[in-house]
């Protein structure tokens, strides 16, 4: 029994001997063959005081968008209109009746005009911001209580801003003061309700007929009075920064121009109604002054600014008489005839017509001219002796139903007197659109 025990077992191991080299008894395989043991790495696990590393640099971030200008724009076209006083009877043509200035008003937007404030007006020279391409600034001159009593209430209506152009000594308890002039406290009124308060100097005395008589040293200190005097005195009373001036009358010279620009006048105004541009020159800025028996001027007005087409598409063209046209006197010549012969061949300009051509001369105003068809030329003798150093022609015409305006400037030197002094400010070429107002100054 026990041989056939052992036997049994013997023949098992053989068998499972067997079965182990043969593969297909895995348990047992195991318990003869066990696997080798397999290396088992635990996970790192950082400690709470890691050994210090090499400092990195730190992140840089992403660079912000550049944020792009937006390009200023110096197109546009802006009529400036000026106005004294607001009276159902006019006693004069510097009177308006009211229902006509609202009428006006009501005309402005019927023909497209954007009625902007004068410091819009002088940002947008400036380079600080546009302007709608078809604008209008509208000022009230001297000072007069109409202003106050009529004409804004009539201007609140179409929430139009404005600008007042006051003499100071017209003020109420100034020396020229009358029983319709404004007080300070009603232009303090109006500043506070956003209007624009401006010099109209001290006295409104004509600055050219102020010259004779005065030795220019007196002469110059008698413009700083007017100009610097009227600037402080309206800060001081109502506390602002006033920008701007309007010449007594819309007369200047080179004298008056520079003083007013040395006192720190950002603008200054004439009532020589034109279009003005970006680039009008700063110390001659045109105005319509609007006259109560004078319609046709308010209508000028209107036409200036060509349908609202830019300065740069504008449909009038402005040229440089130096380049464009031959001219006598030339551009910056010096002459000793105290009256000149004034030529300019427009042949260069194109099919003028003869009806429309106007001469202009600063300090004398418009002269009488004789156009030869033939020749193209425009021919003008002074009727009064020059008198100021610089002197600039403005010539204007239409070509093709289009006002075209040209300009140069010359000097005039008396025999055996000094070379004349070089202008102030050199007059930049403009090119104004519409018909200019012709006749007498209005007061201003």
């Amino acid at each position: 029994m026990i041989r056939k025990f052992v036997l049994l077992l013997a023949i098992g191991g053989a068998a499972a001997f067997g079965a182990h080299k043969l593969g297909w008894v895995p348990g047992l395989s195991r318990l003869i063959h066990p696997e080798p043991a397999v290396e088992v790495v635990s996970p790192v696990v950082a400690s709470a005081d890691p050994e210090p590393s090499a400092p990195q640099p730190p992140a840089v971030p992403a660079p912000a968008p550049v944020q792009q200008k937006a390009e200023h724009s110096t197109r546009g076209s802006v009529m400036v209109l000026c106005y004294h006083r607001f009276e159902n009877r006019p006693k004069n043509s510097m009177a308006i009746q009211p229902e006509e200035f609202e009428r006006q008003l009501g005309e402005l937007q019927k023909a497209g005009f954007s009625v902007i404030p004068m410091a819009d007006f002088l940002a947008w020279r400036r380079g600080e911001k546009d302007i709608p391409e078809k604008s209008c600034v509208i000022s009230i001159d001297d000072g007069y209580r109409s202003g106050y009593e009529v004409a804004w209430p009539i201007l609140k209506k179409f929430g139009y801003p404005f600008t007042m152009f006051v003499y100071t000594d017209f003020m109420k308890g100034q020396r020229m003061a009358g029983g319709q002039s404004m007080s300070w406290e009603e232009l303090a009124q109006m500043r506070d309700a956003g209007v624009d308060i401006e010099s109209h100097t001290v006295s409104h005395s004509d600055f050219r007929a102020a010259k004779r008589g005065r030795t220019p040293e007196q002469y110059e200190k008698w413009l700083r009075d007017e100009l610097a005097g009227s600037k402080k005195l309206i800060e001081q009373k109502l506390g602002i920064l006033v920008k701007c001036v309007a010449y007594p009358y819309g007369n200047h010279n080179a004298e008056a121009r520079k003083v007013a620009i040395e006192a720190g006048y950002e603008a200054a105004f004439t009532v020589y109604g034109q279009r003005l541009s970006y680039h009008s020159p700063a110390d001659m800025l045109g105005r319509y002054a609007v006259e109560g028996t004078k319609p046709q001027i308010f209508q000028s007005a209107l036409k200036m600014i060509g349908g609202g087409v830019s300065a740069d598409e504008g449909s009038a063209v402005g040229h440089t008489a130096a380049s464009s046209m031959l001219t006598q006197p030339m551009e910056g010549e010096v002459v000793t005839e105290a009256r000149p012969v004034i030529k300019a061949n427009v042949a260069t300009l194109g099919a003028v017509d003869p009806a429309s051509i106007e001469m202009r001369i600063s300090g004398v105003g418009m002269v009488p001219v004789k156009f030869d068809a033939e020749n193209k030329l425009v021919e003008a003798v002074l009727k009064e002796d020059l008198r100021e150093p610089n002197y600039t022609v403005i010539l204007s015409a239409k070509v093709g139903g289009r006002k075209i305006e040209t300009r140069w400037s010359f000097s005039y030197q008396k025999e055996g007197a000094a070379p004349p002094p070089e202008p102030a400010t050199p007059v930049a070429p403009t090119a104004p659109a519409g018909a200019s107002v012709k006749g007498k100054k209005p007061k201003s």
